[in-house]
């Protein structure tokens, strides 16, 4: 991820605090940078703003992982998964109890 469009994320999660999606972006951006803090911090945003947001939760979740907080990736992961079979998306809680069971 270059800078440039980092930077371009940051400015849209500025402009629109309220945008779930502009702090999701964001937080994706940062985690593919490995700045796993700061890509949760991100994701924290969206998922406060979507409590609901499945594809937020599972990154946050990821973020969790790279920063080695197990027991918060944990957590999230299982919210995420309940979120995903709630809005009928089988696929994503399988793949999110695939991160589950690679946690342990």
């Amino acid at each position: 991820m270059s800078d440039a469009r980092l930077e371009q994320f940051k400015k849209m999660a500025e402009q629109f605090p309220d945008a779930p999606m502009a702090h999701f972006s964001l937080g994706k951006a940062l985690l593919e940078a490995r700045r796993y803090a700061e890509a949760a911090g991100a994701l924290e945003t969206a998922v406060r703003l979507d409590p609901a947001y499945a594809a937020a939760l599972v990154s946050l979740g990821d973020a969790y992982t790279g920063a080695g907080q197990t027991a918060k990736a944990r957590e999230v992961l299982t919210r995420a998964r309940d979120t995903a079979l709630a809005q009928s998306h089988g696929s994503l809680a399988e793949e999110i109890d695939e991160r589950l069971q690679n946690l342990e």
